[in-house]
């Protein structure tokens, strides 16, 4: 998708979810300016957005993954990110949320 990522990935329980993203987002925005993928600098938006699946859940997330482009003609990433959170009863303030890709 142009303006996102979903990511379907097994945790150790002593991992940091934090570093984990860190070392994704630092790793694959130097690789994606070191092989000049886009004009200028990319940069990923501060933030990002994490769910917990149990492994029975794990063939329906992958499906859901590897169909995401059929699911945003349905509805925008925004509109599938509210929907993610009201779903898992997460509190959140627009100002806080991303931001549309211009």
């Amino acid at each position: 998708m142009p303006d996102h990522l979903h990511v379907f990935f097994g945790m150790r329980p002593n991992q940091s979810l934090s570093d984990l993203m860190q070392d994704i987002k630092g790793s694959s925005s130097r690789w994606i300016n070191d092989q000049k993928f886009v004009k200028g600098r990319f940069e990923w938006q501060e933030g990002y957005g994490a769910f917990s699946y149990s492994k029975s859940q794990a063939p329906s997330v992958i499906a859901y993954v590897q169909n995401q482009e059929l699911q945003h003609r349905k509805k925008s990433f925004l509109e599938e990110y509210r929907e993610f959170l009201t779903k898992f009863g997460i509190d959140y303030d627009d100002r806080y949320i991303f931001k549309a890709v211009e």
